[in-house]
This record gives C-alpha cells, structure tokens and sequence, in this order.
C-alpha cells in the first residue's frame, strides 16, 4: 500500500525503506528519470527556471530550490499532515502549500525506489484517470 493514496489508488509499499537508506542524497536526474518514465509526461522549467515535470497541463511534481526540496501531490491534507507529523526529517511544508495537498519532500533524506514512488503516486493524482486505467494494466498494478 502507498503511503498516502487511498485503496483504490494504491500501487506498491514504501514499508521497510526508512529503515535502508545509503546516505547518498538523490539527484534531479533521478528524479527526471522517475518521472519521464511514465506515460504522457514531459518537463518544463517552472518557478525561476526549475525543473518541473508535467502530465497534459498538470504539474505533478518539481524542484525547488531554498530549501532544496522534491514538491510532490497528495491525496488530502490530512494525508499530507499524517505524512509531516510521521516523519518530519523526510517531509515538510511551508506556508505557501497550507490549504492544499502538496507537500514537500527532503532529497537528502529519501533513496532512488522511494522518491520513485512519491513521484508516481502523485503522478497517478494529477494524470488523466484513463493514462492510469492504461499504465495499470500494462504493469499488472491495481
């Protein structure tokens, strides 16, 4: 089950990854790679010349910068809240996200498989609901 997506959006578990974690702090081209490998996406700068990685229109996750940070889509604020309050080391927010289910999440403190699936669960948010339907039955998720 993913952290923060209901049942019927949940793919793969993050269960077992705080407790693995190499030190070596996750780069935008892990990033990038997490996030063209899905269907329908692209990148665009955003924000001051950020990267920012997009589905159709919709942004579903980008990089910005003081504090350096992964911004990623959750399902609800009180998900987004849950995830903050368990575990602040990893994922934040700031005054510019409150009344919205975005949250930020810390490079340095996550590894490759797990900013992989904070990129695809939110990814999964902001797609068209048929690019999901699609992707699921081609990787056997869901």
């Amino acid at each position: 089950m993913s952290l923060f997506l209901p049942q019927s959006l949940r793919r793969v578990s993050l269960a077992g990854s705080q407790a693995w974690h190499d030190g070596a702090v996750v780069t935008h081209d892990d990033i990038r790679a997490a996030a063209l490998a899905l269907p329908d996406t692209h990148e665009r700068a955003s924000y001051g010349g950020r990267p920012s990685f997009r589905t159709t229109s919709k942004m579903f996750c980008w990089i910005r910068d003081d504090p350096e940070a992964l911004v990623v889509w959750v399902d609800t604020e009180e998900d987004k809240e849950m995830l903050i309050t368990s575990d602040p080391a990893k994922f934040f927010t700031t005054a510019h996200y409150d009344g919205h289910p975005i949250m930020l999440v810390r490079l340095e403190a996550v590894d490759v498989d797990e900013i992989s699936e904070l990129v695809t669960d939110s990814w999964r948010l902001r797609a068209r609901k048929r690019t999901v339907a699609n992707w699921d039955a081609d990787h056997g998720s869901v």
